[in-house]
């Protein structure tokens, strides 16, 4: 079953690769320098021959998918009780809460495969006092999450929704748990002070798991959808909105009627012109995001009215292989990695919030960085199996032999190593001040190292919405019969987002939107 998970893991995130294969510049960025080049070229021998496997994996992922997984265009109909635009977690769970609530949904997506960024995603879903925590003694609170949250985010969070948020958390574990997704794996992710990021039992990542286990329970309840189908824009009449207007497999535009509509498009984190028009610096970074987090649900809902907030806010995760845009996810430092300079130096709190992490591999040189960890954190963190099949990890029996793999000098990464060692045995980080993660010291054979540096990873920004999930005007009035949810959704994380919380976002609100929409409907018959 794990090797089935890594799979579907690892062809979703081949689906998002392609738009991200440059590396990072910045305006006064250093060229790759020889040092730099003759490392790479170290990791180039097999490059084309990966190349035309990850080509032939997403052929087959996309002609499955279109052919047989989703519902025959030909069946699309005239008018739905409510139409979902967007096949991510937050799509997948409102339609699943509406199903089950008497409704008649339909789930659209523009791309040929449901899952959107979803499906990358690695670390896990963040939940206070949750049955798991419990389970294995782990005393945590809505409040203390709420406020580690808070300070994530610099204090610039939407107070409402993350009070919603935290206090909806455990429910949402136990509302997966009920329909066959168990997440019963605690790790920790940076800026929190205890294990609440749930994942997978064997510890995998969460987000092909997550994407397999919505899938079968939309299919199992026949709600029907539709790939292949872009929403051009929203129907609206006399300020309600009862519709879209959507291309299908590329024919003739089709005005499809809904009682009530739910926007989960996701981010624009792969969106050039967002980029650019909001975050000039971010220009020519990788990006994580898959090639369909192009904002599109915002302007469709700024189009009909709806206000946004935190546009210029957008994350940069600082573990990003930059080859293909790969997320290294928080659960590799969250099991014990540390991160060294090209030097071989230890520079940072590797589990301080993003923003800071990514800020000080950018002030390293050719900003970047290597994770380092053992044979134990490969074992705990299993994601990391994905990363060794795509060739990203570099391996040694030894700290000496790894030291040489990276042409960094031996002596340094050595102490390095010694040095947290050291730290994780006296449960002091003198060095960075590193509290979280020090359960395992790095002293099990084979040792390794993947190459990582920052890249644009999720957009803060989007439409505002209320804790009802409505989305909301100029003058913070709800647009009737529209809602939204995911990281279309702005203000939640403010300024700076903790790892784990996106994932927990989808589900919450995602369920929210379900239930909203579901009772606008029957209060409107």
């Amino acid at each position: 079953m794990k090797t089935k998970r890594l799979l579907i893991w690892g062809m979703l995130m081949l689906m998002g690769a392609s738009v991200a294969g440059c590396a990072i510049l910045e305006p006064d960025a250093p060229k790759d320098g020889a040092k730099k080049e003759k490392t790479e070229q170290k990791y180039e021998k097999n490059d084309k021959e990966k190349d035309k496997q990850g080509k032939k994996e997403e052929a087959d992922v996309e002609s499955g998918a279109s052919e047989s997984a989703y519902t025959d265009p030909k069946e699309l109909k005239d008018e739905y009780d409510i139409v979902i635009v967007g096949s991510g977690g937050a799509g997948m769970t409102a339609a699943i809460e509406a199903k089950d609530k008497g409704m008649n949904p339909v789930i659209l997506e523009k791309m040929p495969v449901v899952g959107g960024n979803t499906s990358k995603s690695s670390s896990g879903m963040n939940a206070s006092n949750t049955k798991f925590q419990q389970e294995q003694g782990i005393k945590d609170s809505n409040d203390l999450f709420y406020e580690e949250t808070l300070k994530g985010g610099h204090g610039t969070n939407d107070k409402e929704l993350l009070r919603y948020f935290v206090d909806h958390s455990a429910d949402a574990i136990d509302w997966l748990d009920g329909i066959g997704i168990k997440l019963d794996n605690l790790t920790i992710t940076g800026g929190m002070s205890e294990k609440r990021t749930h994942r997978p039992s064997d510890g995998s990542a969460i987000g092909g798991y997550l994407v397999e286990g919505l899938s079968e329970n939309v299919k199992k309840r026949d709600i029907p959808v539709f790939v292949n189908t872009d929403v051009k824009k929203l129907v609206e009449e006399d300020g309600k909105v009862d519709g879209v207007v959507a291309q299908v497999q590329g024919e003739k535009e089709k005005t499809i009627k809904a009682d009530a509509v739910i926007v989960t498009t996701g981010g624009y984190g792969a969106s050039d012109e967002y980029i650019k028009e909001y975050r000039p610096d971010l220009e020519g970074y990788v990006t994580t995001n898959q090639p369909g987090s192009t904002g599109d649900g915002i302007k469709m809902i700024e189009a009909v009215g709806g206000q946004t907030v935190d546009m210029d806010e957008i994350q940069i995760h600082p573990t990003v292989q930059q080859d293909q845009g790969i997320l290294i996810g928080e659960a590799v430092r969250g099991e014990g990695a540390i991160l060294v300079n090209e030097e071989g130096n230890r520079f940072v709190n590797e589990l301080d919030t993003r923003d800071a992490v990514s800020g000080a591999i950018n002030k390293q040189t050719d900003k970047d960085a290597y994770l380092i960890f053992d044979q134990g954190a490969r074992s705990r963190a299993t994601a990391i199996e994905f990363y060794a099949s795509k060739g990203y990890v570099v391996e040694a029996k030894t700290v000496e032999e790894l030291a040489k793999k990276l042409e960094m000098p031996a002596a340094n990464l050595e102490k390095s190593v010694t040095s947290w060692n050291e730290a994780v045995k006296n449960q002091k980080d003198e060095a960075f001040n590193r509290t979280t993660a020090m359960e395992h010291p790095l002293d099990q054979a084979n040792y390794y190292a993947i190459k990582i540096a920052p890249g644009i990873h999720y957009t803060m920004g989007g439409v505002k919405i209320n804790t009802k999930t409505e989305v909301l005007n100029k003058d913070n009035k709800p647009i009737e019969g529209l809602y939204a949810a995911g990281e279309l959704a702005g203000g939640l994380h403010g300024e700076n987002r903790i790892g784990g919380n996106s994932v927990a976002e989808i589900i919450i609100f995602g369920r929210q939107a379900g239930v909203q929409a579901t009772d606008y409907v029957k209060a409107e018959d």
